[in-house]
């Protein structure tokens, strides 16, 4: 079932109707009964269509989109260009500051990387540093929108793991502050040496405020509101779609075209997204039927039962399937099966089952990060060679992420060992 699953899904076909498909032929070919059929409509009943957190999803892509649209986030990677970029690692900490703002504000990885990559390439090249580098740089700052508070990812995992989102959003602070920290300071070792910029123009305070305030306070608002308890995902969501909307109205940017085309986009987007959770519940329940979970946990234990061992395992499984696969698949497919024999471990490191499900769901949205940057299917090196057009070459993409893979890996490893910078966050 695996195998004929990642054929299809490497033939290219839809990854929905890849995974629905694999669940109808094997309930024909297995001993399972065909009533089995009804059990799936059941299960995409209460997994999906009447998943009141899901609707989350939609709304922050909606928000995204409509700062991406409206110029806003335009707007604010501007002005810390010329806010940090009288030197060549204040122009590459600049983009970072924008990535983790574009991320916060919007969770849309497609977004973050071609607004980065129009805005900030020249600008890095302008700086001194080479094309590798800031290939790499830019995929791995638009990047951080799968990790950063409020992300997609992090509700759908949360979802999966049956989880608090607002921790999920809590106990992903520390690791992205951190990849933000551990970045910043590869940049400055990669800008030693690089001559000083020139100043395009000084910028002030007032003006900085103006230009970055809007979005500051929608991203302090949204998050704030979730991990202070006041509003779930659902409606912090629904505060951000209409937070964006006000900012472009604050900048003169709103019209009626803007909004319809960012709606657009939201319901392409988001029919995308849920036609995948739709296959992945029948994939999974099929899969689960006919005695692929019992497998898949001899098959980890055949390695060693300990449970950093155990853990180590379900991490190179993850990190080489994001070498073919989505985010996306691999959290729908492989979650509902690693999860419960993760969660039944004991780390000697005094969390309880709920600390243990928080920890791993983070350790897996880093590992999955890296799946946006892994060739050859790595999404964000596809936005980013789509948007830089005759700038960067495919091999020069492929080198540039390389290092940056590195940091995110030996980020994992800190998490790993010192599981406070995930759990000391949460509530």
């Amino acid at each position: 079932m695996a195998a004929l699953t990642l054929g299809g899904i490497l033939a290219g076909y839809r990854v929905g109707m890849v995974l629905a498909g694999a669940a109808a032929i094997f309930i024909l070919v297995s001993d399972l009964p065909t009533a089995f059929f009804s059990i799936l409509v059941s299960r995409i009943f209460a997994n999906v269509l009447s998943n009141w957190l899901l609707v989350a999803i939609p709304m922050f892509i909606f928000m995204g989109l409509i700062l991406e649209t409206s110029g806003a986030a335009e707007r604010s990677l501007r002005a810390a260009q010329r806010a940090l970029g009288g030197s060549a690692a204040g122009m590459g900490i600049s983009v970072l500051v924008i990535g983790v703002l574009l991320a916060a504000s919007s969770g849309v990885v497609g977004a973050s990387v071609v607004l980065l990559a129009l805005l900030a390439l020249p600008r890095l090249q302008e700086a001194g540093f080479d094309k590798e580098v800031s290939a790499g740089l830019i995929a791995s700052s638009g990047t951080l929108a799968i990790l950063i508070p409020p992300s997609v990812m992090l509700i759908v995992l949360g979802d999966q793991l049956k989880t608090p989102v607002p921790d999920m959003f809590a106990g992903a602070i520390g690791p992205g502050l951190l990849l933000v920290a551990v970045y910043s300071a590869y940049i400055i070792w990669k800008a030693r040496g690089l001559p000083a910029m020139e100043r395009t123009g000084r910028i002030s305070i007032l003006r900085l405020l103006f230009d970055l305030g809007p979005l500051l306070a929608l991203v302090f608002c949204v998050l704030g509101s979730i991990i202070a308890g006041f509003a779930t995902p659902t409606e912090a969501s629904g505060i951000g779609v209409f937070g964006a909307i006000l900012i472009t109205i604050f900048y003169g940017k709103f019209s009626t075209k803007m909004l319809m085309s960012s709606a657009r986009q939201t319901v392409v987007t988001t029919s995308l997204v849920l036609f995948v959770l739709i296959g992945a519940t029948c994939f999974s329940a099929v899969f689960k039927g006919i005695g692929g979970d019992d497998l898949v946990e001899t098959g980890i234990t055949a390695f060693g039962t300990g449970p950093y061992t155990v853990l180590a395992v379900v991490m190179v499984s993850i990190f080489v399937l994001g070498f073919v696969l989505d985010w996306l698949e691999i959290t729908l497919i492989l979650l509902p099966i690693f999860a419960p024999v993760v969660a039944g471990l004991d780390f000697g490191n005094g969390l309880g089952e709920q600390e243990v499900l928080i920890w791993f769901g983070i350790l897996v949205a880093v590992n999955l990060q890296t799946s946006f940057l892994t060739p050859p299917f790595g999404f964000s090196l596809f936005y980013l060679r789509g948007a830089a057009g005759d700038q960067l070459t495919t091999p020069q993409i492929y080198r540039g992420v390389l290092p940056f893979i590195g940091l995110q890996l030996f980020v994992l490893a800190l998490l790993i060992i010192f599981p406070g910078l995930i759990t000391g966050f949460t509530s």
